[in-house]
């Protein structure tokens, strides 16, 4: 079994359906609801899990009925709960999104509540977890120095490290040279680099700018057309897998993230991991929501098995 660490958040994904979105001070009536888990690192660890990963994740939930909503979602995939604070001071935090039904337009409000509190300290609270990973997995979603902290002790212990930049946010080229692979997306790689990303070409030099800036690779992902690594595994546009029809993309990204970690944990080569990740997101994009979206081990085995 592959051994795999995310370090992140678990928000509440509360969506709301309407014809158009309010006005400030205006209420309309709704034509749909739903809920369920998110928070990038938690929909990470779960699409590791499923994907075939021995997954541990690194947070803080409050004790609310929010928080018991992550923990059932980690119970179901098996996901390794022994780092996770429950925090009585804060609540869980809750992403409150809005989507237009005639436009497509959507507003959302991400409150990240007790993972907000992730601290260092935290990082080094899980140290024991993090000596036995293969792949150690953050984001941008918790307080930077907390990944900061969490790449340190992920790289002093010997584990690969991902660094999934999102949300982008300006930061000091001191924590690119903690990440064995920088994984953005075009919009997000533009934004760090402030180059534009709208073909590959300019992608590729986005990826440049990374590896100069410290990162060992640069990994963008690009939609439909798949995804370009550069850096010591080489300069490799690996290619998306045709897809029937797409419902829902919202988590293609961390889709594609944890298959591409547990493919590494695996042994696999830097692009064989790449092909993992990009068969991983394409299936998840064919179903609705986000961590209910990741698809299993034997799903992706059998999409790999047909292309």
């Amino acid at each position: 079994m592959a051994s795999v660490v995310v370090l992140g958040i678990f928000v509440a994904d509360l969506a709301f359906k309407a014809p158009r979105l309010p006005a400030m001070g205006e209420t309309i009536l709704g034509s749909g609801f739903a809920s369920g888990p998110g928070g990038k690192g938690s929909n990470q660890a779960i699409a590791a899990a499923r994907a075939g990963g021995k997954v541990g994740i690194i947070t803080r939930i409050g004790s609310d009925t929010f928080g018991e909503m992550a923990r059932k979602a980690w119970q179901t995939d098996g996901v390794d709960t022994a780092a996770v604070i429950e925090d009585a001071g804060a609540p869980t935090g809750a992403a409150f999104i809005f989507v237009s039904t005639e436009t497509g337009n959507n507003a959302i409000i991400v409150e990240s509540g007790a993972a907000a509190r992730l601290s260092p300290a935290d990082v080094r609270s899980a140290e024991g977890m993090i000596a036995n990973a293969k792949v150690f997995m953050t984001q941008f979603e918790q307080p930077i120095e907390t990944a900061i902290e969490g790449l340190k002790v992920a790289r002093r212990r010997g584990a690969v490290t991902i660094l999934n930049p999102a949300p982008a946010l300006p930061v000091d080229d001191a924590i690119y040279g903690l990440c064995d692979y920088v994984t953005p997306n075009e919009t997000e790689a533009a934004t760090l680099t402030g180059l534009p990303v709208e073909s590959e070409a300019q992608a590729l030099a986005a990826a440049k700018e990374l590896v100069r800036r410290g990162a060992r690779n640069a990994l963008i992902t690009l939609g439909e057309k798949g995804a370009l690594l550069h850096g010591g595994a080489g300069t490799h546009i690996v290619p998306a897998f045709k897809v029937a029809r797409v419902v829902d993309t919202t988590g293609a990204g961390d889709a594609f993230n944890g298959g591409f970690a547990v493919a590494l944990a695996e042994g696999r080569s830097p692009v064989d991991a790449v092909r993992f990740g990009c068969a991983t997101a394409a299936l998840s994009v064919q179903k609705p929501g986000t961590a209910p979206s990741m698809p299993t081990r034997a799903e992706i085995d059998a999409l790999l098995a047909r292309a």
